[in-house]
């Protein structure tokens, strides 16, 4: 059953109708996406944190110039601290095929070192002619490829087809909007409209005919009017949680809150499950999740690190109904700073397809458990505590950190 009890929740339109099918890894979701691609009549909307010049992101450009020059419309937004190293000639090819290539937020480096580091464009989004879209944590790079090797990311995305794909592509429209003028006061007021108000009086979407059997909401977070709305459909649903909660997610650092909510469930006898990276792209990743063990672990929380390769993922579900994948991490950063998109499913097959490929990527994790920890010492007491009050109090000063409006600079002629 959906809850819509927390405030703020209650505005919030559930899409029935739909068809989602769940892709792991780039096996399986590049393929689908450049077959979409090929097939485009009118229109293909590409949002991405990161794109390479790999075999990746070669073919994504082949696929977005074809498209372009047999006449469809093709818009592509990439991040400019994710992606800075796009050659003039992979730009200027786009360009002459007639691709409107944008950079969110392009920043030069100093020293080698990028700085434009705080509210990135962090999600992962493609729509292909307002009739199926691709929502989830996968970019479009070769370390996404399990040939990659011990690199390789595991994670997850999924492609959409149904009523919600309108919400979808009206949101993505908007955020790779052509005038300049409109981009920048849609950073500014977030006018790439949230799903939930272009909802409004309608129900749900009208013009698609219904794909499946689930409902779906898209939820996004910006910095100015929806700042915490992925967080709260989080806390909504480990609250109401009554068998299981299964969360996989690749930066966990989450808010005092969630935490709290998190070791409320395990004590009233809920199974909380955490799958967390076990070798972390990024090393201080691990040591900022392992400082929060101890806490979750009294409160009967069971954590597991995935040491096969380093986790991407950021996708969760509760009891036999509500799942959700997209690009937010638990983190300062995908909490409170950066520009972030997951769909939320009320489905029960889906939940299960998604249970399964937890359960099989779990059997390669190592469980944790008090003797893998640290040692009490005065100085574990001293950094649990900074971090106990980090956690509480960092969405308010977070907050006052600079949020100017990004820009949105198109790229090649």
């Amino acid at each position: 059953m959906k809850n819509t009890s927390a405030r703020g929740l209650a505005r919030a339109r559930w899409v029935p109708g739909n068809r989602v099918s769940l892709l792991e890894n780039g096996e399986e979701f590049f393929p689908r996406v450049f077959e979409a691609v090929r097939r485009a009549q009118r229109e293909v909307l590409v949002e991405t944190f990161i794109l390479y010049e790999d075999k990746v992101g070669t073919q994504l450009h082949a696929c977005l110039c074809e498209a372009a020059r047999r006449g469809v419309r093709v818009d592509l937004l990439v991040d400019g601290f994710g992606s800075p190293d796009l050659s003039d000639a992979f730009v200027e090819e786009m360009a002459s095929a007639g691709v409107r290539l944008r950079v969110f937020d392009p920043g030069h480096s100093i020293l080698g070192q990028r700085l434009n580091l705080l509210r990135r464009m962090h999600r992962k989004i493609v729509v292909v002619d307002d009739a199926c879209a691709f929502v989830g944590g996968i970019n479009f790079s070769a370390d996404q490829l399990l040939d990659f090797g011990a690199t390789a990311k595991q994670d997850y995305a999924v492609e959409l087809n149904g009523p919600i794909v309108q919400l979808i592509h009206r949101f993505a429209a908007r955020a790779v909007a052509a005038d300049k003028k409109k981009a920048q006061q849609g950073a500014r007021s977030h006018r790439p409209a949230p799903p939930e108000r272009q909802q409004e009086g309608s129900g749900h979407a009208t013009g698609h005919a219904r794909a499946g059997e689930a409902e779906v909401c898209l939820v996004t977070r910006d910095n100015w009017r929806h700042t915490n709305d992925i967080e709260r459909h989080y806390r909504v649903a480990i609250r109401s949680a009554r068998q299981r909660v299964v969360i996989a997610n690749a930066y966990f650092f989450p808010g005092y809150r969630l935490i709290q909510d998190m070791r409320n469930a395990a004590r009233r006898g809920v199974d909380v499950r955490l799958i967390l990276q076990g070798e972390p792209d990024i090393p201080i990743v691990r040591v900022a999740a392992r400082m929060l063990y101890h806490h979750l672990l009294l409160a009967g929380v069971s954590i597991f690190e995935y040491c096969e390769r380093p986790m991407h993922a950021k996708v969760a579900l509760t009891d036999d109904c509500w799942s959700t994948v997209g690009s937010s991490n638990l983190d300062p950063l995908s909490l409170a700073l950066n520009l972030e998109a997951n769909v939320v499913v009320h489905d029960p097959a889906f939940n299960r397809a998604l249970s399964e490929r937890l359960e099989h990527m779990n059997r390669n994790c190592k469980r944790i458990g008090a003797a893998d920890l640290d040692k009490w010492s005065s100085w574990r007491l001293v950094r649990s505590f900074v971090v106990f009050h980090l956690l509480r109090w960092y969405p308010s000063w977070i907050a006052w950190l600079p949020r100017h409006a990004p820009r949105v600079t198109p790229l090649g002629r």
